[in-house]
């Protein structure tokens, strides 16, 4: 009995993966391709994959998918006029697969089936998206994007090189692949929810890559407008949003515990960047809306590789300061580089405390400092940039969020499902 029902498992799998792609050919082959295999042939295909694999294994069942392969091939001259493609074909060919496959895994088999079944009737969509709505340079990215996290990475050596052994390439390389991935999926949410909110959801999306260039630009922008005043000023705070949930995730990328001790004050930073963000938000509402953002690029390579650059020398120097002096010398980093950027302290910091050479208790300061003397850079940004009107906005909210962030740190000791070992 214990033998018989995983085997009747296996075989209702396969026949419901059958069904179901069956039934998204049979109304293919009565709207636009008559003709073709319908729910009967993928029903006994799926049927056939899940017998050979249980008789006779894959010698077996590579003889009923090439079977499969060439009944479907001989069977186009009888379908001539048709509009039959190589789709369905493909798709009969899967489902004998998917069919083997439930013997052994029915929960991914199943799966399996339903993203086939997606895949055959998306077909007019993924068509008009890959034709239409995204263009050259948008692909371009997206392969770049794609050969960075898939090509690059895995070539990288996971170790610690260069002076001090301060330098691990993988690492380096997971942030900046890390940065693109965020800098795409802002710009694909600001495409989908359209110009109302664009200058928002621009501001978040660009401080992904820095927070302090995007509140200069954002102040630009209402100084030249002053109807889009509120609208750039929320772009502006939603950028330290950004900011803060990136450090977050730089840091349980690189180390768990580093994140553990930052929790609280990065949840108390970014809670109150949200609040007075959103005040700002319903300001924007109220005022005309947009008629085009203007667009960028989905992912910057030169910022990223840029930032790839600092962070080495950051790692580098951080490691050497900690080295000759301690603590004091990692702190004084911090600072110092915090004027620039705030996320090169945060990954120095979190990548000693992975290798060992710093306690995870001791990264508050230095990452909370690197957060506070940013901030001042980003006060002078907007005063400059925006001018009075502008600044008295933006310049109250960037220092509630550095204070709810040093406060969080009085908030007690990181909660026990966070205090873990460094992967």
């Amino acid at each position: 009995m214990n033998d018989i029902a995983p085997l009747a498992l296996g075989f209702g799998v396969a026949l419901g993966a059958g069904l179901l792609i069956g039934v998204e050919r049979e109304r293919r082959k009565a709207g636009d391709e008559p003709g073709g295999h319908g729910i009967r042939t993928f029903a006994l295909v799926a049927l056939a994959g899940a017998a050979s694999e249980t008789i006779g294994g894959i010698p077996l069942l590579a003889v009923a998918t090439a079977g499969v392969a060439l009944l479907a091939a001989i069977s186009h001259p009888r379908d001539a006029g048709t509009t039959l493609g190589l789709t369905t074909d493909v798709a009969l060919m899967v489902t004998v697969l998917i069919g083997a496959y439930a013997m052994s895994e029915p929960r991914f088999a199943a799966a399996l089936a339903v993203i086939v079944t997606i895949l055959l009737t998306a077909r007019e969509e993924i068509h008009r998206f890959v034709r239409k709505a995204i263009s050259d340079d948008e692909l371009d990215d997206l392969l770049i994007l794609a050969a960075a996290a898939l090509v690059v990475l895995p070539l990288l050596p996971d170790r610690y090189l260069g002076p001090f052994g301060a330098v691990n390439p993988r690492t380096v390389w997971r942030i900046v692949v890390l940065i693109m991935a965020i800098q795409a999926a802002g710009y694909v949410a600001v495409r989908l929810l359209g110009p109302r909110f664009g200058l928002p959801l621009a501001g978040f999306a660009s401080g992904f890559v820095s927070s302090a260039a995007t509140i200069a630009t954002m102040g630009a922008r209402a100084k030249a407008n002053g109807a889009l005043l509120g609208s750039a000023s929320a772009g502006a705070i939603l950028s330290t949003v950004a900011t803060v949930v990136q450090a977050a995730l730089i840091l349980a990328a690189i180390s768990l515990p580093a994140f553990a001790r930052l929790a609280v004050p990065l949840l108390c930073a970014g809670v109150a960047a949200v609040i007075y963000g959103a005040a700002f938000m319903l300001f924007a509402l109220h005022e005309p809306s947009l008629d085009e953002i203007e667009r960028d690029r989905p992912v910057n390579v030169r910022v990223a590789l840029v930032f790839a650059a600092t962070l080495a020398l950051v790692l580098v120097l951080s490691a050497a300061l900690q080295a000759w002096f301690g603590r004091t010398g990692l702190a004084a980093a911090a600072l110092v580089t915090g004027f620039a950027d705030a996320h090169a302290p945060v990954v120095s910091a979190a990548s000693l405390v992975r290798v060992g050479r710093l306690a995870a208790g001791d990264v508050v300061v230095p990452v909370l400092g690197a957060f506070t003397t940013n901030t001042l850079t980003k006060i002078v940004l907007a005063v400059m940039s925006g001018g009075a009107p502008f600044a008295v906005r933006i310049v109250p909210g960037l220092i509630l969020v550095v204070l709810a962030a040093w406060a969080g740190t009085a908030l007690g000791a990181p909660p026990s499902w966070v205090r873990i070992t460094p992967f």
